[in-house]
């Protein structure tokens, strides 16, 4: 059965996160996602780069764009595709012959997406940087971390992909709609600093409303209260701990073998989240993790095992859903969203 987004097509320019992840994004959902890439630089996991799972779902086309002969073939391709997606510094594709007004002038409804770090304009939008870069001028990476420790990056997940590939992917989308209503393309400056503070807008919201400290590890989301962190287990294991609610804190507490101890009464009381943060900390290492899914599990606490990447796959409800699948001898993560009347194909390696 074909995906949500069959008879769309989409020009991809190779790069790296990103673009790709917004590549994938569109070709796992049905897109014909052509993919144009250098000759000899099909990527860095196998032959064609098909153990990438970024590049999975995908066709490829070798083209050197330098040569002329490439560029009109590009542009051939351009006059019937939906949108084109790339990831170069600003004025690259305009000196390629291929920027918004090139392609624009044969497709008026192509839709133009342009993934950089900074944007395509504005003070810094011709420097380099990466994910860390983007998501420290957004004021995200200040609030990540703990108390009166340096900031910790959650890899590469809330600029590159989150910030970057996905609202890349949220835009071409809509600008498609756009165009099959009005036949007008335009162009989509999609930029990674501007994606980090919009997934950042719920902690702008609690700072500007004076229900968040401007520091890390102190406030309710943030590693700051005893009820919503990681602990350590017996076994050198974690588990996670999200009992934000007042009955969940309570179910938490009657697991934990806490209930009626006054030094739990008052749980939003920020003065002493400190103190029992380092009873749970105790608490927690008295078990393994195991015992603890074994008292936690199937509640409501809001509790879950911190799983590694090879277990993640086999944990019971992640197998039931289909959360992984297996393709090439590659696990990897299946399409998502899920959509019941045009599932996602199976993917397949680039």
């Amino acid at each position: 059965m074909p995906g949500v987004l069959d008879g769309v097509t989409i020009i991809e320019f190779a790069g790296l996160g990103p673009g790709p992840f917004c590549g994938m994004m569109l070709a796992d959902h049905g897109a014909r996602v052509i993919r144009i890439e250098r000759p000899g630089h099909a990527g860095r996991f196998g032959d064609n780069g098909n153990r990438d799972i970024l590049n999975r779902n995908r066709e490829r086309i070798e083209l050197d764009l330098k040569q002329p002969e490439s560029i009109e073939q590009i542009k051939e391709l351009a006059k019937s595709a939906d949108a084109l997606i790339e990831g170069y510094r600003p004025g690259v594709m305009e000196r390629l012959g291929l920027g918004p007004e090139d392609l624009l002038a044969i497709n008026p409804s192509l839709v133009f997406g342009r993934m950089t770090g900074w944007g395509q304009d504005g003070p810094m939008a011709a420097m380099a940087g990466h994910d860390i870069n983007y998501i420290a001028l957004s004021g995200a990476l200040h609030t990540y971390g703990r108390k009166g420790k340096k900031p910790t990056f959650p890899v590469n997940a809330v600029g590159d992909f989150g910030g970057g590939g996905m609202m890349l992917a949220f835009g071409v989308v809509a600008g498609i709609l756009h165009a099959r209503t009005t036949g007008v393309g335009q162009t989509i400056d999609c930029a990674m600093v501007d994606g980090a503070a919009i997934l950042s807008a719920m902690t702008y919201t609690f700072f500007g409303n004076g229900q968040w400290r401007d520091e890390r590890g102190v406030n309710l989301l943030d590693s700051g209260a005893h009820f919503y962190d990681t602990y350590e287990t017996a076994d050198g294991k974690w588990i996670s701990i999200g009992s934000i609610e007042p009955q969940f804190y309570a179910l938490l507490l009657e697991k934990a073998g806490l209930t009626g101890d006054p030094d739990f009464a008052h749980q939003m009381d920020q003065n002493n989240w400190e103190r029992l943060k380092k009873r749970f900390e105790k608490l927690f290492l008295s078990k393994s993790r195991d015992e603890w899914c074994e008292l936690m599990d199937g509640t409501d606490i809001c509790f879950a095992p911190v799983l590694s990447l090879a277990e993640a796959p086999l944990h019971p409800h992640n197998v039931a859903r289909g959360t992984f699948v297996e393709e090439g001898g590659l696990i990897q993560p299946a399409p998502g969203p899920r959509f019941s009347a045009t599932p996602a194909p199976k993917p397949r390696l680039a």
